[in-house]
């Protein structure tokens, strides 16, 4: 049974992507729409960071995302942890990262990932907002 703590199965993909969009849309200047029929967030309306396809996509047919990536993560993910990262299509040569959702990631990772991939695609005026946020500055956790 599905304890909160890590994403286990296809059926907690619904509480994957909460939590997802939860962590995204709390990141400043996010919203979410879909693009190619996956809740994808953007910064500012224009650059993506992170998309979610939980039905699978392409040869990949288990619930995934795709992220923005700091340089040299994507191969040392995979190299490490090839049963839970992959190189997804289309932007896998821009260092993006595929996630997969079934394999027992826990929430806190997912959090970290999701706010890497913000802080590669993000202005950095709205970076240094967002980690002196999340250090406690004005409007902090």
């Amino acid at each position: 049974m599905w304890d909160g703590s890590t994403i286990a199965r296809m059926e907690d993909t619904a509480a994957a992507l909460d939590h997802i969009r939860g962590v995204c849309l709390a990141l400043p200047e996010v919203e979410e729409r879909l693009s190619h029929g996956a809740p994808t967030f953007f910064v500012r309306g224009k650059k993506t960071f992170l998309s979610v396809w939980s039905h699978g996509h392409h040869d990949n047919e288990f619930a995934h995302l795709w992220c923005a990536a700091p340089e040299g993560v994507q191969a040392r993910l995979i190299a490490d942890r090839s049963w839970e990262f992959f190189r997804p299509p289309y932007v896998g040569h821009r260092g993006w990262l595929g996630v997969r959702l079934d394999r027992g990631l826990p929430l806190d990772e997912l959090t970290d990932l999701c706010e890497d991939a913000y802080c590669v695609v993000a202005p950095p005026t709205l970076v240094r907002r967002f980690l002196s946020e999340a250090d406690g500055g004005p409007g902090g956790r």
